[in-house]
């Protein structure tokens, strides 16, 4: 049984083996010359000026959020819309109350006034 493994484990010692040298490799060649210019904080090809640290609306993180649950939700859809006619009416009725669900969450959202970005 051990010996169907073996295979995947000559691969994955393989890629230890590789990822252990390329960082020995990079420690042991590498230049090591430190620079005020190599330390500075580096902003999108723009120098900074003042604290580059400021505090962000939690609307923003709130935004994010919705948008990452409800894209979740979307690929839910797509194993239900490939064993469409398998499932029949057991699957019309169980993704009817599905997505029942996710407009009610919208809607609870949107009176919340979760989406407005002011």
């Amino acid at each position: 049984m051990l010996i169907d493994y073996l295979p995947l484990i000559f691969y994955f010692a393989i890629a230890v083996v590789f990822a252990c040298f390329a960082i020995t490799a990079s420690y042991l060649l590498g230049q090591r010359k430190r620079t005020v210019l190599k330390e500075a904080t580096y902003e999108c090809g723009m120098t900074t000026y003042g604290s580059s640290f400021r505090r962000i609306p939690i609307k923003y993180y709130i935004i994010a959020m919705l948008f990452l649950i409800f894209d979740i939700e979307i690929v839910f859809l797509y194993p239900w819309a490939v064993i469409f006619k398998e499932l029949k009416v057991f699957g019309l009725i169980s993704m009817s109350v599905f997505i029942g669900i996710l407009i009610i969450a919208y809607i609870y959202i949107w009176k919340k006034g979760a989406l407005e970005w002011e």
